[in-house]
């Protein structure tokens, strides 16, 4: 057990004329025990829409607010910057509740930025000379290594090798012991291990000689300073005393090795996270740490917060039934309870094809926006992006303005610096006869915003997209404060700019499951939910069946009001219906029990009904011998040339030409079948699945001679 520095858990000594209990006076029961809690450690197990930010903050301001703490050795720790600045926000707020409490001098900073400032600082005093240069992107040197180790490569086998890289450092793994952790951990890379392995050593190799570093470096070295020179230890130590962290559940092991490096062996440290919503584990992210911070410190109380103020008690109902399923895997979580009056049920809807299904999500999402819900509060998720494509089409013929682009860093975009610096430049010369409300926009049309967005979805548009949105911004700005002036204006987006408060996006979200995490709306629609997407088929083990589940748990849990779950039978027109809902929504579906298929590989297609692996009792490699004079085989070494040149790589990278003869035996109609031929492996399935299954289906998709084209509109079990 750790040494406490100072009290724990006592109830912290109220006074009873400096406002501390108006600090506490809007807190549930739940979250005014996590604020009463004394100094030491925390653990609160926060369910999604329960209010976690709100309950941190409380706690931090109630405990300086009392005297107990000295803000200003106070580090609260966050993943991203927009959580970090909703945190900023919140103190900010509560500091103008309390005065006096000092608690604008609370850090609150994300993992990376925390590390970064201390690496910079003491690096002159440790190691000498100028410190290292901090890389945005791993891409070109990456590139460089590529050509060291002589791997050819195109822009997206460097970006998965990136990841690749960033997996191994945040779990601690050197060059030379990637191949075998790779393979004992099922990682699936744009190349095999071993050359991966000499990839990652060379990627070293030229960033050391360079004295460059990464994001995971940051941190590994930060915490190599700490833990060898006592005195720059120390120095952090009489800087912070407290601490606290958000997303806990998404903790890996490098991060976990520098929190420790600054409590050095103290214990006030506060935790916050749900083992529900782990979706991260692909990245080195492990709930274990949350699940065993009791065990690390006996004395730590739990508190759970289980009122859901976001969601309506319908959407919160099915979420429940979601998480519900017992696993030996998953720790206990009391269910969510609904605060909010209720609302339309959750629609589940079966469609015949992907065409049909887009063009619904489409039509519904047209038919919010005109009964009145803005469309910035309307999201589309799919579990990957090749999914979006088809939506996107949708959703521009129904005349739907839709953003692929997330709105996390907002203010680092090059169009948002420009228009800021430019509205800042016009409030320093602008006279008191100038109405600022009517002067934003011709500002901001000097630099290309338009009456009306240019059309198609690329560069042009996502800048059009950034300035509209922050002249919306501006136009809610001063309806809220007329007689604000465009210098208060140019105050409040550098306010925003430091707490990363984004402005709301003008269009529906389309975006991943994974990149939804930590954002709401009020109606969000969950489409491709078919068995082989969620879960996806790469899947195979308990442990990432599990985490797919989780997956569509936060996706449930973005909702507000309205939550729309959908599944195609087939890909294209008029092609067999041979998909299943997923798994995952038995019991959910009216008149559906839980399958047997909730298991791992269950379910799979990818072989047809006699089991030998292919259609209708033929054989993988009989199939494959008959493919090599099919049409379909022709126009897939066509397609494969294209992608291979388009991306710079030899044809073979994309696929064999005993992959591609496999496929046209086979003739995959679905993801799933696809997955199930050799050579197609979890990257390459999300690289290229959906334009192998077009031309698949472009061909013609013949089912098994057992197994008809279905046009009764079933899923069949």
């Amino acid at each position: 057990m750790r040494a406490a520095e100072s009290q724990h858990h006592e109830p912290a000594a109220r006074s009873a004329d400096n406002g501390s209990d108006a600090i506490l006076a809007t807190l549930d029961p739940e979250q005014r025990e996590v604020a009463l809690a004394g100094r030491g450690p925390v653990c609160v197990l926060a369910g999604a829409g329960t209010g976690k930010t709100r309950a941190v903050a409380h706690r931090i301001a109630y405990l300086a607010a009392t005297g107990v703490i000295n803000p200003g050795r106070v580090l609260a720790v966050t993943f991203t910057t927009r959580a970090a600045g909703e945190l900023r926000g919140r103190l900010r707020q509560l500091g103008g509740l309390v005065p006096g409490t000092g608690l604008e001098q609370v850090q609150a900073r994300t993992f990376h930025s925390a590390a970064l400032r201390q690496l910079t600082h003491f690096w002159p005093t440790t190691v000498g000379g100028p410190a290292p240069q901090v890389i945005d992107s791993k891409i070109g040197l990456v590139a460089e290594a590529a050509r060291r180790v002589r791997m050819r490569a195109g822009l997206t086998e460097l970006r998965d090798a990136a990841a690749e890289i960033e997996w191994a450092k945040v779990t601690q793994l050197r060059p030379e012991e990637y191949e075998a952790a790779s393979v004992k951990a099922g990682r699936s890379g744009p190349t095999e291990p071993a050359l991966l392995g000499r990839l990652y050593g060379a990627y070293e190799a030229i960033r050391t000689e360079r004295n460059l570093v990464d994001f995971e470096s940051v941190l590994e070295l930060t915490a190599a300073i700490l833990s060898e020179h006592g005195a720059a230890a120390r120095s952090v130590h009489d800087r912070y005393a407290i601490f606290a962290v958000d997303e806990y559940q998404d903790v890996n092991p490098l991060q976990k090795l520098l929190l420790d490096m600054w409590l050095g062996g103290r214990d006030d440290l506060c935790v916050v996270g749900d083992p529900r919503q782990t979706i991260y584990s692909f990245t080195g992210a492990t709930p274990e740490y949350l699940l065993r911070f009791p065990s690390e410190f006996p004395t730590a109380p739990v508190i759970r917060l289980v009122r859901n103020y976001r969601s309506s008690p319908q959407v919160v109902t099915l979420a429940n039934k979601l998480s519900a399923t017992p696993s030996r895997l998953s720790a206990p979580a009391a269910p969510l309870v609904a605060q909010r009056p209720a609302g339309p049920p959750p629609q589940l809807t079966e469609y015949p094809d992907e065409p049909a299904e887009a063009a619904a999500v489409a039509g519904q999402a047209a038919a919010l926006i005109a009964a009145g819900v803005p469309a910035s509060q309307i999201a589309v998720l799919v579990r990957t992006n090749a999914q979006t494509q088809g939506l996107e089409q949708a959703l521009a013929e129904a005349g739907v303005p839709f953003q692929l682009r997330g709105a996390e860093r907002f203010f680092d975009r090059a169009e948002v610096k420009q228009a800021v610096a430019l509205i800042g430049g016009a409030a320093r010369s602008a006279t008191a006869a100038e109405a600022p409300a009517a002067q934003v926009r011709p500002i901001l049309a000097g630099i290309g915003l338009s009456p009306q967005p240019p059309g198609g979805r690329g560069t042009a548009r996502e800048r059009w997209e950034s300035l509209e949105a922050l002249a919306h911004l501006a136009e809610d700005f001063f309806a809220g404060a007329p007689q604000a002036t465009l210098a208060d204006l140019a105050s409040e987006l550098a306010i925003r700019s430091t707490l990363g408060h984004a402005p709301a996006a003008a269009g529906v979200t389309l975006a991943s499951l994974h990149a939804a995490k930590g954002l709401e709306w009020d109606a969000v629609f969950l489409a491709g939910l078919t068995d082989g997407t969620v879960p996806i088929i790469y899947a195979q083990s308990d442990e990432a069946i599990e985490e797919e589940r989780r997956l569509l748990y936060v996706g449930v849990t973005r909702a507000r009001e309205r939550l729309f779950l959908s599944w195609a039978l087939a890909r294209t027109p008029g092609a067999r219906r041979s998909r299943k809902p997923s798994r995952f929504l038995d019991g959910l579906l009216p008149g559906r029990g839980t399958r047997s298929s909730d298991r791992p590989g269950a379910g799979r297609s990818g072989t047809g009904r006699d089991g030998r692996g292919g259609r209708g009792g033929r054989g993988a490699s009989q199939g494959a011998a008959d493919a090599a004079d099919d049409p379909l085989f022709a126009r897939l070494r066509t397609w494969r040339l294209a992608t291979a040149k388009e991306q710079g790589v030899p044809a073979y990278v994309v696929f064999s030409d005993a992959t591609l003869q496999a496929i046209a035996a086979r003739r995959p109609g679905e993801l799933a079948e696809l997955a199930g031929v050799p050579g197609v492996g979890a990257v390459k399935l999300d690289r290229y699945g959906a334009a192998v299954l077009e031309l698949c289906a472009e061909a013609g998709s013949t089912g098994p001679p057992d197994e008809p084209n279905r046009a009764d509109g079933t899923a069949g079990e």
